[in-house]
C-alpha cells in the first residue's frame, strides 16, 4: 500500500481526526488532531495489517522563534509538535505521527497544553511522556504517574521550551 493510499484509508476511517500528512519527508509523517490521538494510536495497534505494537519514542518540539525579526518573517504561529515513532515487528514497517499542540492552553501563559496519553496503548510512553512533561511542559491526561523524571519535583519550568530563563541558583546553590 503506498503511502498516498495508508493516509486517504485513514481519513476515511477517522475524517477529521487526520489533519495531515508529509509524505515527501525523509521520515514520513501524518498529523492527527489532539482529539484524535487514542482512537487512531489505538487502531494502529489493533488493526492486524498494521499491527503498530512498538511505540520508540514519544518527543516534542517547540517552535517558537525568540528573535522578533525571525519571528516576523516565520511562515507559522508558535506551536509544539508532539511526536510519536511507531513500528510494527510483525510487518517491519514504521510510522511517524504528529500532534499539534498550542503553547499553552487556551492561550493563557503559563498553562500546560495537555494531550490524551497513549501509556495504556503502548506501555513504553509512560517514561517518555514524563520526559515531554518534564522536560516540554506537555500534561498528558490519564498518565499513570505524570510527575517529573529529570527534574526535581520543585523545578520551575520546562527547560527544552525555547522562552525558558534557567535560573541564576536552586535551593541556595548558584549555578553560574
Amino acid at each position: 500500500m503506498s503511502g498516498q493510499t495508508f493516509v486517504d484509508q485513514l481519513k476515511q476511517k477517522f475524517g477529521d481526526l487526520v489533519t495531515g500528512a508529509n509524505l515527501e519527508n525523509i521520515d514520513p509523517w501524518i498529523e492527527v488532531s489532539p482529539e484524535g490521538i487514542l482512537e487512531v494510536c489505538a487502531h494502529l495497534r489493533d488493526e492486524p495489517s498494521l499491527a503498530f505494537d512498538y511505540l520508540n519514542s514519544v518527543t516534542a518540539v517547540d517552535y517558537l522563534h525568540t528573535d522578533k525579526k525571525k519571528a516576523a518573517k516565520a511562515d507559522w504561529e508558535p506551536h509544539i509538535e508532539v511526536v510519536y515513532h511507531l513500528f510494527s515487528m510483525q510487518h517491519k514497517h514504521s510510522l511517524v505521527l504528529k500532534v499539534m499542540l498550542p503553547r499553552w492552553q487556551n492561550d493563557e501563559a503559563g498553562t500546560l497544553p495537555e494531550l490524551a496519553s497513549v501509556a495504556k496503548i503502548w506501555s513504553t510512553a509512560d517514561w517518555h511522556e514524563r520526559e515531554v512533561y518534564d522536560l516540554l511542559g506537555i500534561r498528558f491526561t490519564g498518565h499513570p504517574n505524570m510527575k517529573r523524571i529529570l527534574c526535581p519535583e520543585d523545578w520551575v519550568g520546562h527547560p527544552l521550551r525555547k522562552d525558558y530563563e534557567m535560573p541564576l541558583e536552586y535551593h541556595g546553590i548558584r549555578g553560574r
